[in-house]
């Protein structure tokens, strides 16, 4: 699913944000991806999501190398890809339905598909009985559950979340862990990255840990 070879980015500053990267994680697999502040993490996923481009070496994504992925073609390659932010991003004007809604809409969905997606991803996270709410009115451990139900509402088969529980307590953290455990058992790829260590260990699944832009470990998960 995806395939990192000797990959490398550099900024224009001159910084090596990932110096030769190598890993590959398997169809269906959940790894966390985890480091100091700085370490390399965002980057990292930026590269998968087609935010950033590499440097040197190669990633493949899904059997694509994203190389060869023309700049006019990256927003039908993230179709494939859910992808949350610590910060949700979500439409604090538009309803909770609507903001689930908006990846479909913009794909050109019709209105009864959308309708037969959204609902379904609503009550994967509990919150279907609050898709008439607006985001301002929720906590902020639902506004995350909102952000996950947009990102896989179209059924992406890879799923990147970036520090997806920073701003939340143990046990909501916990739960939205355990959600993004329930997608991988359905067969979606998910790579999270986090720095909470104590977090990471509890879910005993594999961590890639990076130190000043390297892989400094990479541990299995536990059985």
């Amino acid at each position: 699913m995806i395939h990192f070879s000797n990959t490398t980015k550099r900024y224009a500053s001159g910084q090596d944000a990932l110096l030769n990267i190598s890993f590959d994680i398997e169809q269906g697999e959940m790894a966390f991806i985890t480091g100091h502040s700085g370490a390399g993490k965002s980057t990292l996923l930026k590269l998968i999501a087609l935010l950033e481009r590499p440097s040197r070496g190669q990633v493949i994504v899904n059997g694509q190398n994203l190389a060869r992925v023309k700049r006019r073609q990256i927003p039908y390659f993230r179709r494939n890809i859910g992808i949350i932010f610590q910060d949700h991003q979500l439409l604090f004007d538009r309803t909770v339905f609507d903001n689930v809604a908006l990846p479909l809409i913009i794909a050109g969905h019709p209105h009864r598909e959308i309708s037969r997606r959204v609902r379904p991803a609503l009550e994967k996270v509990g919150l279907l009985k609050k898709e008439k709410h607006y985001p301002i009115t929720l906590s902020g451990g639902e506004q995350q559950r909102v952000g996950i139900a947009r990102a896989v509402v179209h059924k992406p088969p890879l799923l990147l979340a970036d520090e997806p529980t920073g701003n939340l307590d143990s046990a909501l953290s916990w739960d939205i862990m355990q959600i993004f455990s329930d997608f991988s058992q359905v067969g979606v790829t998910v790579l999270v990255a986090s720095h909470d260590l104590e977090l990471i260990s509890r879910m005993q699944r594999r961590q890639l840990i990076l130190k000043n832009g390297q892989l400094q470990q990479d541990n299995p998960a536990q059985s």
